[in-house]
């Protein structure tokens, strides 16, 4: 990302590169850093924030003094996604991977402390669990859950795990923060991780993360299976198919913004 942006004229393009560089971010961002980055007169950044805030666009952390994105743009941004009219390439790779595989595989982004699945390809079998797209799971006991959390700041991520107690699913669920921590550094060295029947019984899956037109991750591919199908050390196999649907769905992001990937 830019420190600092070429200076737009009118005031729609003002708000919209406001809420591009709150997105953009890795980190929530004060007003002082807004305007600095912006290269606009503070009184006008604070201006369009406030206005940003009222319209669910934007949201201060508890402090007050930093902005993230919001509720509002939060939801545009998974409607986006979702949008049959830039789906087609995205919806074509995952249904030739789940056709590979014979396993449902899906798409997940993250918002917030939740996973929140926009596309989905099942497999056609007679039992399968039901999650639906817009269905929103935990983060600490699922493979894309544990991903995100993996590729997370330290410090960030530490917080959000003790912000609550971690919920038990299964009796495989880890709810030790220190535990989970260890097992977040493997997914991380690695780059992929897995569910061990840790949300749903039975249940076992695989994730990797997809990356943006810039080289960031921005959503995480995923496979799972009943464990009386295929168990979760004969599901790994497929981690190098895995990897490579996400090389071709990061080709397919790069194809829709124009910009080139990095690698």
């Amino acid at each position: 990302m830019d420190s600092q942006r070429q200076e737009p004229q009118s005031t729609l393009l003002r708000a919209f590169a406001l809420l591009e560089t709150v997105a953009d971010a890795d980190r929530p961002l004060t007003g002082a850093e807004l305007v600095t980055m912006l290269n606009l007169p503070k009184p006008t950044v604070h201006r369009l924030a406030r206005q940003l805030e009222q319209e669910g666009l934007l949201q201060r952390e508890l402090g007050g003094k930093r902005y993230v994105p919001g509720h509002r743009l939060r939801r545009m941004a998974l409607r986006v996604l979702a949008s049959s009219a830039v789906s087609a390439p995205r919806r074509a790779i995952l249904q030739a991977l789940s056709d590979e595989l014979g396993e449902t595989c899906n798409l997940t982004v993250r918002d917030g402390n939740q996973l929140v699945y926009f596309d989905r390809v099942e497999a056609n079998w007679p039992v399968r669990i039901q999650l639906p797209p817009g269905s929103r799971l935990p983060l600490h006991c699922t493979a894309s859950g544990k991903l995100f959390l993996a590729q997370m700041p330290e410090a960030r991520r530490r917080a959000l795990l003790r912000a609550a107690p971690l919920e038990s699913y299964t009796e495989n669920t880890i709810t030790d923060p220190d535990r989970l921590e260890e097992a977040l550094g493997r997914i991380a060295q690695e780059g992929v991780s897995t569910d061990n029947e840790e949300f749903i019984a039975g249940m076992v899956a695989v994730a990797v993360p997809v990356y943006d037109a810039a080289g960031q991750p921005c959503a995480t591919l995923a496979v799972h299976a009943l464990t009386v199908r295929r168990p979760l050390h004969e599901l790994r196999r497929h981690i190098p198919a895995l990897r490579r649907a996400a090389a071709a769905l990061t080709r397919a992001l790069e194809a829709d913004t124009g910009y080139e990937a990095v690698t």
